[in-house]
């Protein structure tokens, strides 16, 4: 069976706060590792009202405490927001705490609007042309690689385990000329997979962390008893990528029935659009759909998002999808 990790984007529900979200992030992680998923990752995003990772690494401390086994990492990092010696402090504490169990996943979009930069004090699309210099010092800060003029302290010396994503050709060409692993944001953003994919593996240059080609993609994943439940239970999600992209993004909201038959049509197509990296249904439909994704992807591993507005339901899926699947 392909590996399967989850990716968690801590999501704070109508009516719900932070620390609720803090708390459910943690037991999804547990339940994560009950059933056997190699990783959690929460995801680094700014100045939206219904995610609350966006302190990442502070995330992932609070997850840590609460696992033993399972991989903990970001899903990801956007390390143009920041510069790499903190960075390499932050994920180097977290090695600290929680040895051989970090993985560090860097992206190049700056993960909110152009408020971001001023916020930030950065010229952010400045930041993000330097991301290939960036990562390499990065991953010098923990391997001693290159000279640096500072030793990062924690960080120097950690086992951290780097990932590049994307969601275009650029983060391919970059994990392959570096020789990292790379993952794909596929549950949004489809429309490169196939050739990001090819082009990665084709270019691929084996490196000390890797010496073949290791690719994980994303898919939007909701399991339940029957495909209506599933339906049902994913029109919360749904409701968000409709306000995300309308520019009214908020909180998670409870399901709807029949929500997408009260949509237009170019709402519609846009939801059916992302549905080609997505399996929603009873188990037979989730084992299905996943078997010709990976057939479709060769996919080392798999990493399912994808939020319910009842934590419990999350829970089940994870469960389900496991149970589908061996």
């Amino acid at each position: 069976m392909t590996d399967l990790s989850v990716l968690d984007l801590v999501p704070i529900r109508e009516g719900g706060t932070v620390a609720a979200a803090m708390t459910d992030a943690a037991a999804l992680a547990q339940c994560a590792e009950r059933a056997g998923y190699k990783r959690f990752w929460v995801a680094e995003h700014h100045a939206m009202d219904g995610i609350a990772g966006g302190a990442a690494a502070v995330v992932l401390a609070h997850i840590g405490a609460a696992t033993s086994t399972i991989r903990i990492g970001s899903g990801g990092i956007m390390l143009p927001n920041h510069n790499p010696f903190v960075i390499a402090e932050q994920f180097g504490t977290l090695d600290a705490l929680y040895p051989g169990r970090i993985d560090l996943g860097l992206g190049r979009a700056p993960g909110a609007d152009g408020r971001l930069g001023q916020a930030l004090r950065k010229d952010l699309m400045r930041a993000a042309e330097y991301f290939p210099n960036d990562v390499v010092e990065l991953r010098a800060l923990f391997t001693g690689d290159l000279d640096l003029p500072l030793r990062a302290t924690p960080g120097y010396g950690a086992n951290v385990e780097l990932w590049i994503l994307g969601s275009s050709l650029f983060g391919a060409s970059l994990a392959a000329a570096l020789g990292l692993p790379y993952a794909f944001a596929s549950h949004f953003a489809p429309d490169y997979l196939d050739q990001a994919l090819e082009l990665y593996r084709k270019q691929f240059r084996p490196s000390a962390a890797l010496d073949q080609p290791h690719a994980m993609a994303a898919m939007t994943v909701i399991a339940a008893d029957t495909d209506e439940e599933a339906v049902l239970l994913a029109s919360s999600m749904d409701q968000s990528f409709v306000a995300l992209r309308s520019g009214t993004p908020g909180r998670l909201k409870p399901p709807v029935p029949g929500y997408r038959q009260t949509l237009p049509p170019q709402s519609l197509a846009m939801l059916e659009h992302m549905r080609q990296a997505a399996a929603v249904g009873s188990p037979d439909t989730v084992r299905e759909s996943i078997g010709r994704f990976v057939e479709r992807t060769r996919a080392d591993e798999l990493i399912v998002a994808g939020a319910t507005f009842d934590p419990a339901a999350r829970h089940k899926s994870l469960e389900l999808t496991v149970k589908a699947l061996g």
